[in-house]
Order: structure tokens, then sequence, then C-alpha cells
């Protein structure tokens, strides 16, 4: 186990969010306290009560004593509650913070950190790990607290009851500290690979609901599910180890206890010891009592192995690097002036670039098209406006400036984008179209951007309307439907940049003319890049750049790369001859 992630620094790094609420912690700690403080109490009493009361017949004492048990039962279930409750309480502030942060962190992280890292994975983390770092830190707290001072008081009472009978555990406590840490050792290899398990699980359930139709339609259901049963199977092992290795802890303890309690027998059959019934009771009774503190507290380290493994797994993720934000300049509206100038980009999960030394201008108000065969770079020139992806050699200018000199609100502010897998929220209509700027925009607004993209013809005959919900990722909606939708997003929002990538590539050819309309009229006097597979929608282009394998092949107008007879030509010959 790393320094960084021991059981001790779990609880170290968690201070920070528990120290707002320490008031609560405190609490907490004096009730677990007053707990065993009145447990041990309890068993102390049996030596009064024996000897005092039941031997020499003073019944006035059982009296007060019966009174006296009353009030600490009365005590210790007060103070139990009293505990819990602000334990409870003090967790549920913790792991709502700590997810808080983690999705904020993850709303802030660049896309290259999600395209690594699995959604399915990821959503194990926000939810379960914090769940499982919670639960194992306030378990852990409560047996810490309770279980040492129960066993302090144990020990206190057992040396009142017989101080030489109470120094046979000065023999238990080091063995049992050595059967803990041999167990919490073991205990955490095999929960690093159950939360491996968990997150493959996750993944695997993910993909099947995302690909459910390609699953039906190529007849892969026992595919999916023997390689489910698989990842189960291996889960279900682990689980299995995590069981075998935690419970061996009650009877490992429950021998060295038992033995102790042998010792104490023949010590008091084999020596004269001078004890009477009720301090042997008291003795034995603290003995038998004290097993469950120290099988507790060797169950704590198992507890902050499960804290520790969270631990490492979320702080991980909140010290991986958000999106760089270091400019300074608030665009307020941009001309639309861009320039790629050399610019070369490579992704994290490849070894060729995407783009190599790319350059091109493309003035304010211009409409340049980027055409191509799949994987050509096409897409990757429209990320890199928005900087969703930083490059690593170049430059790329937006109005004479580096766009790395904009804040990231502000440079996005400028930028409408329309990419070829829309995205749309589960909620209606009418909040999709007006994602992320709620109370910017009327009622009117988005019913005007609505008919501009051609969506109020499906929409009006709707039930409701534009307050229709529309299902995960709108799932309840054509392809054309949802693209028209995030269309209507785009145009609401008169950005002066456009990127438009394949944007009526779902539609049918009368939404596409409308749609193209629609376009034609928002592109004017506004910066504008659109991706296109069919050439017939990019003929009134200014500028058409041919990419091929991350470089700019050809560019020119419509009519002067037919002219030209070169990759263009042949690519628009194929498309008109079909």
């Amino acid at each position: 186990m790393s320094n960084k992630y021991s059981s001790y620094n779990t609880i170290k790094q968690l201070w920070p969010f528990i120290n707002p609420h320490k008031k609560a912690l405190v609490v907490a700690i004096i009730a677990l306290l007053l707990n065993a403080a009145t447990d041990a109490t309890l068993i102390s009493l049996t030596k009064p009560l024996l000897d005092d009361g039941l031997m020499n017949k003073n019944y006035d004492l059982l009296i007060y004593f019966s009174i006296g048990i009353i009030g600490l039962i009365a005590i210790r279930g007060l103070s139990n509650y009293g505990s819990t409750y602000c334990l409870s309480w003090l967790s549920g502030k913790v792991i709502t913070k700590f997810r808080q942060l983690i999705f904020e962190h993850l709303v802030r992280s660049p896309i290259s950190y999600l395209d690594k890292n699995p959604v399915g994975e990821l959503v194990t983390i926000i939810t379960y790990n914090t769940q499982l770092l919670s639960k194992a830190s306030s378990d852990a707290l409560i047996i810490l607290v309770r279980e040492i001072a129960y066993a302090i008081g144990l020990c206190i009472v057992m040396f009142y009851g017989n101080w030489r009978l109470a120094l046979v555990l000065i023999i238990v406590v080091p063995i049992v500290i050595f059967v803990a840490q041999f167990i919490a050792k073991k205990f955490r290899n095999a929960l690093v690979t159950m939360q491996k398990g968990i997150g493959n699980i996750a993944i695997a359930t993910d993909e099947m609901l995302k690909g459910h139709k390609e699953i039906l339609i190529f007849n892969a259901q026992k595919y999916e599910k023997n390689n489910f049963y698989s990842i189960n199977k291996i889960f279900r092992r682990s689980l299995l180890k995590i069981v075998l290795v935690s419970s061996l802890s009650t009877p490992i303890i429950q021998l060295i206890a038992t033995l102790a309690l042998g010792l104490i027998l023949f010590l008091v059959a084999s020596h004269d010891l001078d004890i009477t019934p009720g301090s042997f009771t008291v003795v034995f009774s603290a003995m038998v009592a004290v097993m469950r503190p120290l099988r507790e507290l060797t169950s704590v380290q198992l507890e902050l192995q499960k804290g520790s493994v969270a631990c490492e797994t979320l702080f991980n993720l909140l010290n991986s690097p958000l999106e760089k934000d270091n400019g300074k300049i608030e665009l307020k509206r941009a001309k639309g002036n861009i320039e790629f100038h050399e610019v070369t980009y490579t992704y994290p999960t490849r070894t060729n670039p995407a783009l190599n030394k790319i350059s091109f201008k493309i003035k304010a108000g211009e409409t340049v098209a980027l055409v191509g065969r799949s994987g050509a770079g096409k897409s990757t020139i429209a990320s890199l406006i928005p900087r969703f992806y930083d490059i690593q050699k170049g430059n790329i200018l937006l109005d004479g400036l580096n766009i790395n000199s904009y804040t990231l609100a502000s440079l996005r502010d400028q930028i409408g984008l329309v990419s070829q897998k829309v995205h749309l929220f589960n909620g209606t209509i009418a909040e999709n179209i007006i994602f992320g700027a709620k109370y910017k925009y009327s009622r009117e607004d988005i019913v005007k951007a609505a008919k501009q993209a051609n969506a109020m013809e499906f929409i009006e005959k709707l039930e409701y309307g534009l307050d229709t919900e529309i299902g995960d990722n709108g799932v309840l909606l054509s392809g054309g439907q949802r693209q028209r939708i995030a269309i209507a997003r785009v145009l609401l929002r008169d950005n002066p940049i456009l990127i438009l990538d394949e944007a009526t590539a779902a539609l049918d050819n009368e939404s596409e003319r409308l749609i193209q309309q629609a376009i034609e009229h928002l592109q004017k006097y506004r910066t504008s890049i659109i991706i296109a597979h069919r050439l017939s929608t990019i003929e009134k282009a200014d500028h058409i750049l041919v990419i091929d394998d991350g470089k700019i092949i050809e560019i020119g107008t419509h009519k002067t790369l037919l002219c030209q007879n070169g990759v263009y030509a042949k690519m628009y010959q194929m498309q008109f001859n079909s």
C-alpha cells in the first residue's frame, strides 16, 4: 500500500471535508465515549452486586443499583442514538460534497480524459466509491472511538477486579494486533480486484444498454450473455475472497480470547489468589466482553482498507488535469477571422497525427467546407477551434489572437456547433433548445429558433408541443427530429461562428432542403465551417478544403476544384452518378 493512501492518511485526506462540520464530529465522539463508559460501568457493577448486595444480603443496595442500571441503560441508548444520528448527518454532508466536487471536476475535465476512461467506470466512481468511502470512514470512526474506549474501560474494570488476572491482557493484545495487520494486508489485494470487477460490470451494462439495437440485429445476445457471465463470475470470486479473508478475523480473535479465558480459569484453579465471587465474575465478564472490541478493532483495519482503496481512486480522479483555461481576454463578440498556422495534433490514444502541419485562413463572414474520406481529420479541425483539444504544435488564431488568449467560456460563446452525433438531454424539447441559457431567452425566441430549424412542423403535432418529454438522449424522437432540435439550439444563440459537422446528415430530402435554406440565411455575416458528406450542400461555399490523412491536398471553390479534375472532382462525380 502506498504511503499516500495508507489507512491513517485516508482519514487525513478526508479531514478538509469533515472540518466544516467538526461540531457534529465532537458531539458524536463524546456520545461514543459515553456509550463505551456506560458499557464498562455496567460490567464493573457486577462486583458490588455480588459481593455486597447478594452475598451480604444488602437489599437496599440492590434497589439503588437497579435504579442506577436503568439510568445507565437510558444513557447508553441516548448516546447510541446521538452518535448514530450525528455521524449519519456528517457522513451525508461529506458524501454530498465529495460527489459534487467529483461531478464538477468531470464537467471541467478535457474531452481527452473522457476518451480514455469508460463512462461506466466513471459512473461507478461517482456513485459506489463515494458511498464506500463515506461508509468506511464513518464505520471506522465508530469502531475506533467506541471500541478503543470500551476496551480501555474493560481493562480498568479487570484491574479493578483483580490485577493479577488482568495481566493476561499483556499476552492477548500483541497477538491480536499481529493478526489484524496480517488480515488487513490480504484484504486490500482482494478489495482492489473487487473494485475493478464492479467497474467492469458497469461498463458492460452501459455498453449493452447503449448498443441494444446492434445486439438484436446481429443476434449477439448469447455473446453478450456469456461475456457478462465471465465478468460477473470474476467479480463473484473476488467478492468471495473478500468474505473469506474478512471472516478469518472473528474465529481467530475468538480462539485467542478463549485461550485467555482458559488461562484465567487455570490461574484461579491452581493458585491461591484469594478472589471473591464478585471479583472473579467481573474479571471473567470483562474478558468475555473484551472479545467484541478486539474483534471490532481488527475489522476496523478492513474498513480502513476499503476507505483507502476508494480514496486512492477518488483522489486520482480529482488530481487528473482539468481543461487549461489560462486566457485573460473576455471576448464579447468575435468578428470571425480564423487562421490555422502549421497546426499538428495527435490524439492521446494514437501514434500518428490526426492533423499534420495544417495551414489555412478563413475571413470573417466566409463559408468554408471541409471534405474528405472518413478519418481524414475534418472533425478534428472542428474540435480544435472551441478547444475541445489543445494542439501540440502550431497556432490557431481568432481575430488575430491565439485562441489560448481568450477565456474558454467567452471563446465557446462565439461558436455554434451542430455535430454529426447529436446529444439531447432527458427533458422537454424547450429545455433542450434553451439548454445552458435558461433565463437568457424568452419563449418567443425558442419558437422562432424552432421555426427556422423547421422543427415546429413536428413539434406542433405533439400533444404537449415544446413541453413534450423526449426521453434519454431524445429516444422518443426520430433522427431527423433530433437533428432539427440541435440546429434550433444553435440558431437560438446567434453565434458569430458556426461549425456544422454533417448537420443535415440525418434529414430526409424535404427537411434537408428547408434546413439548408435556414442555414444559408443564418450564414450571412457569419463565419461558417461546414463538414459535409453530400457535396451538393456545399457548392456555394467560398472555399472548399479537401482533407486527406491529416493534410490539405486541394483547396478552391466548387467550380475550380471540378476543373482541376482531382480528388474532389472524382468524389463529386461518384455522388452525382450514384
